[in-house]
Parts: C-alpha cells; structure tokens; sequence
C-alpha cells in the first residue's frame, strides 16, 4: 500500500498499526526505490498480525550535485516533505509508530527532516533506519551540513553502511565503491534493519 498526500485518519483511510516514511536515493524514480522497497516487504514479512502504510517522500531527490541552486532545493524538499508528513501521521494516527528512514541521499533528507520535529514528533518515531548516508565531507562538497542523527532517537537508530560502500565511508571515489554503494537490497542490511525496526513496532 503506498499511501500520498494527507496522513491517514485525514481521510477514510484507516491509520496503520506502523507508518514507513521513506526517501529514495538519487535519481531514483518515484517511489521507494531498491532499497525502501526490500526494506519495506521485509519488514511486512517479519511483522504478521501488523498493518503497515507506506509514504515514499515526495523530492525530485535530483543527482546534479554539482548544481548549487538544483541540489540544494531537492534536499530542501525532500527534508520538508517527509517532516510534514511524519508531522501529520502524529498528529492523526496517536497510535500509529512510525519508521523513518531513506537511502544515500534520502538518508541524509531522513537525518534532516527527524533532527529538528518538536519533541513530542520524536518521541513518536519508533525508528530511524538509515543506508548509506552520505558522509561529511562527501556533503561538505556541496555545501550541506553533516546529517547527524539527533540525540532523540539514540538506541532506536541505525546508521548503515555497507562494507566499501565510498559514499558513506568517506574514502575517496572509486568504481568499486560505487557498486558497494548499490548492494543495499541484496547484502543482508536491509533484512537487519527490518529485523530491528520489527522489534521497534511489535
């Protein structure tokens, strides 16, 4: 189920045991993308009994880096998205927990969007998952500031990065640091964080 626009319970829509607020990776079409979507059916697979709503964050989520003026506004509404919606599933859904997470560039948007909701928000977050955020200096290239993870959801996030994975490593480019960057779906950190996050909404 892939739920847009407003939270459910701002519609006839009934609201979800638990809420997947996701942002894709760059230049990915609409949607989940690989990495959302393995985690997501996982996460379906190991919580039975469990209604889970899905919202893929609505951003150009843009791989023109090197365009100060595009890069900056896919970020921003990306970041703006995702806390609007979190925002109003807390508001809508009082028993609904709610998993935010994204994937290399949506990671970062995740760690944004969740760093700065006012405290009842966070405390409604049951879980941050996040795969292959870019590191430091990666983002310092452009200009955007480290994606911290907010104290507020210390011991209930995850910060992934796969092994080689030069995105989020911070070592320098390469061919095969780029290919560790797209085995998400397949390399079994998908499968460990809905392990966790299924714990987080059980």
């Amino acid at each position: 189920m892939l739920a847009t626009g407003s939270a459910p319970g701002a519609s006839a829509e009934p609201c979800p045991d638990a809420e997947v607020v996701f942002a894709r990776g760059s230049d990915e079409p609409p949607g989940l993308g690989a990495t959302g979507q393995a985690f997501v059916d996982t996460l379906r697979a190991q919580s039975p009994g469990k209604s889970i709503g899905v919202y893929p964050v609505n951003y150009p989520a843009t791989g023109d880096f090197e365009n100060r003026a595009v890069f900056p506004a896919t970020m921003f509404d990306g970041v703006g998205d995702a806390a609007a919606r979190v925002r109003a599933t807390a508001a809508n859904c009082p028993n609904t927990k709610l998993i935010v997470g994204g994937y290399s560039q949506g990671a970062a948007v995740a760690a944004y969007a969740t760093a700065d909701l006012p405290a009842d928000v966070q405390s409604r977050v049951a879980g941050l998952v996040l795969f292959g955020k870019p590191s430091p200096s990666l983002l310092a290239q452009y200009g955007a500031p480290p994606a911290n993870i907010a104290p507020a959801y210390a011991g209930k996030s995850l910060d992934l990065c796969a092994p080689g994975d030069n995105i989020c490593d911070g070592s320098p480019a390469s061919l095969l640091g780029s290919l560790a960057h797209a085995t998400y779906p397949y390399n079994g950190l998908t499968d460990a964080a809905a392990a966790a996050a299924a714990g987080r909404i059980a």
